[in-house]
C-alpha cells in the first residue's frame, strides 16, 4: 500500500539504476545500485524493489565539518574521487544522485491540516491538497523543508485513518511531521556537488536514511530510535507505527573523542585515532591500570615512546561519550517522543564500534541497546556491510519510501535554484511510475 503514486501492481515498476552520496565528516561514499521489482513477495516491509550495489567508491572526506562544507574545493575533489571510483566499477556515467543532509540545524515539527470534503469520496486530488496545506505551514525564510511526510490521516475526526482513498466523508485531515534544515549549508553542500558536474535530485535527512537502513520491521512498528553516531555529528531519529516521527541533530561525533585524547595524551591526531580504535574503551576494565600502552608524544621522533595505563584513556574516552550520551537523553526526553521509543535504541554509523559503547548507551539511556547495521542490500562489500555504511544504504532504500511523502514544491532547493523541474522531475516522475 502506498499513500501516494500509481497503482501498487508488478506491471507499474521497471528496474532503474540509482546513485546515492554520503558526505560525512569522516568518509564520502558512493553508492550505485539497480533496483529490480520484487515478484516474490515482500522482503522487508515497504520494500518494493530489490536493491543489488554494482558500484561503491568512498574517500577519507576533506573540507567538511560536523557535516558542513568548510573549503568547497576540498569538498569537491573528495566527491569526485568518490564518484569516480564508484562509476568506474560500475562501468557507467552518473549525472544525479541522492545526497543526505546532517547539518542546519535540523528542527522536527509537527502540523495538522483539515479539508471539507463535502461527503464525497476522498481521492488522490484531495490527498494532496490536504498534504500541500500541511507543509505550506513550515515555509519559513531561510530554512528549507527537506521532509514532510504524513503521520497519520483522519476522516471526521476519527483518527488513525492510514489510506483515506475511497473512503467518504465531511472533513479530512492529516498529521504531518515536517523536518526543516537552515538553507545555507544545504544551499554550499549543493554547491559542492554541482562543480563535480553533478546534480542533486534529492536531499535527503541522514537520520531517516538511517534508520531506514539499521532498524528492522518490529522496530519500526513498535517505536524505536535510531542514533546514528558519525565523525563530526551524532543524529537521532525516532519511528513510531512505520513512521519518521523525529529527527533531531548533535554537532559531537567521534572526531572529538579523538581530539580530546590527542590534547590528554599529547600525542599526533593519527596515532590518538590508531590507539582509539586499538585500545579506546567506554567501560573500565578490571586490569585497566595494569595494561601499559606505549604512546609517541608529538614532535619526538627519536624519543623513546611513553608508557602510560590503559585507565588513562578510557577516563578520556569516557567523559566524552558519556557527555553525548547524556545529550542526546535530554534532547530524546525533550522532544516528548521518549514513550513512542519504548525499551528500543539501536546504534548505528562508524563512531558506534567503539568498545564498550552498548553498555555505556544502556546505563545512561535506560533502554536495549543493539548495534544495527544496514538491512536488505545486496552486493555490498564486506568492508561496507559495518554500522558506518548505514546511512548510504539507507539512501538506496529511501526512494521506495518516497511515495509516502509530501514534496513541497518550493522547498526542495534544486527546484529553486533552476527554476525548472528539470532532472528532479525526471526523477520523481521516474519514482511515481516505478513505485
Amino acid at each position: 500500500m502506498s499513500w501516494l503514486g500509481g497503482s501498487g501492481d508488478a506491471s507499474s515498476r521497471r528496474s532503474g539504476t540509482l546513485t546515492v552520496l554520503d558526505v560525512g565528516s569522516n568518509k564520502v561514499c558512493c553508492m550505485v545500485a539497480k533496483l529490480k521489482p520484487n515478484d516474490d513477495g515482500k522482503l522487508l516491509r515497504g520494500r518494493s524493489h530489490r536493491i543489488q550495489v554494482i558500484g561503491i567508491g568512498h574517500q577519507k572526506s576533506q573540507g567538511v565539518k560536523s557535516g558542513v562544507v568548510v573549503d568547497l574545493d576540498r569538498a569537491e575533489h573528495a566527491i569526485r574521487l568518490s564518484v569516480d571510483a564508484a562509476e568506474r566499477m560500475a562501468g557507467l556515467t552518473v549525472d544525479s544522485l541522492i545526497v543526505n543532509m546532517t547539518a542546519g540545524r535540523l528542527k522536527s515539527e509537527a502540523f495538522s491540516a483539515t479539508i471539507n470534503l463535502g461527503g464525497h469520496e476522498a481521492d488522490e486530488a484531495d490527498i494532496k491538497r490536504v498534504l500541500g496545506a500541511g507543509a505550506k505551514q513550515a515555509l519559513k525564510a531561510e530554512r528549507e523543508v527537506i521532509h514532510s511526510l504524513p503521520v497519520g490521516f483522519s476522516l471526521d475526526a476519527e483518527r488513525g485513518v492510514r489510506d483515506p482513498r475511497g473512503m467518504v466523508g465531511d472533513a479530512l485531515g492529516v498529521d504531518m511531521h515536517v523536518l526543516t534544515g537552515d538553507a545555507a549549508p544545504m544551499r554550499n553542500l549543493e554547491l559542492s556537488i554541482n562543480r563535480s558536474h553533478l546534480s542533486v535530485e534529492r536531499m535527503v535527512a541522514t537520520p531517516y536514511a538511517s534508520g531506514l537502513a539499521a532498524l528492522v520491521d518490529d522496530e519500526l512498528e513498535l517505536g524505536a530510535a535510531c542514533i546514528d553516531m558519525g565523525g563530526g555529528t551524532t543524529t537521532i531519529s525516532v519511528f513510531s507505527e512505520g513512521k519518521f516521527v523525529h529527527g533531531d541533530a548533535i554537532a559531537i561525533g567521534g572526531n572529538h573523542v579523538t581530539l580530546d585524547m590527542a590534547k590528554g595524551l599529547s600525542t599526533s591526531l593519527d596515532a590518538a585515532e590508531r590507539l582509539k580504535v586499538m585500545h579506546g574503551s567506554a567501560l573500565p576494565g578490571s586490569a585497566d591500570d595494569r595494561d601499559l600502552v606505549s604512546i609517541q608524544p608529538i614532535g619526538d621522533d627519536g624519543e623513546v615512546p611513553l608508557q602510560i595505563p590503559r585507565s588513562v584513556m578510557t577516563r578520556i574516552v569516557r567523559a566524552r561519550i558519556d557527555e553525548t550520551l547524556e545529550l542526546l537523553r535530554d534532547r530524546l526526553n525533550k522532544s516528548g517522543y521518549g514513550n513512542a521509543v519504548g525499551k528500543r535504541v539501536v546504534l548505528t554509523g562508524g563512531a558506534s564500534q567503539l568498545a564498550g559503547l552498548p553498555e555505556a548507551a544502556r546505563r545512561i539511556l535506560g533502554r536495549n541497546v543493539r548495534i544495527g547495521r544496514p538491512l536488505g542490500v545486496a552486493g555490498l562489500p564486506e568492508a561496507a556491510k559495518g554500522p558506518a555504511f548505514s546511512a548510504a544504504v539507507g539512501l538506496l532504500i529511501y526512494p521506495q519510501m518516497a511515495s509516502f511523502e509530501s514534496h513541497p514544491a518550493k522547498g526542495i532547493s534544486g527546484l529553486r535554484m533552476t527554476g525548472t523541474g528539470g532532472k528532479l522531475h525526471r526523477m520523481s516522475q521516474w519514482l511515481r511510475d516505478s513505485f
